[in-house]
């Protein structure tokens, strides 16, 4: 399988904030209710804290799953297509029958194929979907949701201060969908 390329036009770099994040994460959940998920999955560590607040809207259990795909949070890190998922995650006890993934983006697309398709091999869920905030126009996998389209790096508000100027991405006006 050939590893997708982010897009990084070296424009700018984007800036996500709390409140914005807050506003996009109620877009997903929204977008997301119709097919009645029974657990969100988070893909530690950006996914982590869209997929609790998205659980918390659909009101339903989050549980984390570790997947890295870069060793750092270095700004331009180019993709390397190798997913490591931590073992010792707990699965929870009862395979649920509608999963949703959430992550914080879609870069290469190669973390939300890895952990798809060890999920649907685990549980075999009825129904599999992805949701994120970020999707880069560099990515061959299409999520089910997500927010904004992007073809430069994203900071979002849990990531260390990147030291240099950042422009914010405007406030959500919908979900785009696969």
């Amino acid at each position: 399988m050939a590893v997708n390329q982010r897009v990084f036009q070296q424009q700018r770099l984007w800036q996500l904030d709390a409140d914005t994040v807050h506003h996009a994460t109620a877009h997903l959940a929204d977008r997301e209710r119709p097919h009645d998920p029974q657990l969100v999955v988070g893909i530690q560590r950006g996914g982590w804290h869209v997929a609790t607040a998205v659980a918390a809207l659909l009101d339903v259990p989050a549980v984390p799953i570790l997947a890295r795909h870069n060793d750092t949070d270095t700004v331009g890190l180019p993709a390397t297509g190798r997913v490591r998922i931590d073992a010792t995650t707990d699965p929870p006890a009862l395979a649920p029958g509608r999963v949703l993934i959430v992550d914080d983006i879609c870069g290469s697309g190669a973390t939300l194929r890895t952990v798809s398709a060890l999920l649907s091999g685990l549980w075999k869920p009825a129904l599999l979907r992805t949701a994120v905030l970020c999707r880069n126009a560099g990515a061959a996998y299409e999520p089910d949701s997500w927010i904004w389209d992007v073809a430069d790096w994203v900071c979002f508000p849990w990531e260390p201060d990147p030291g240099r100027p950042t422009e914010p991405l405007a406030l959500p006006v919908g979900v785009n969908r696969r």
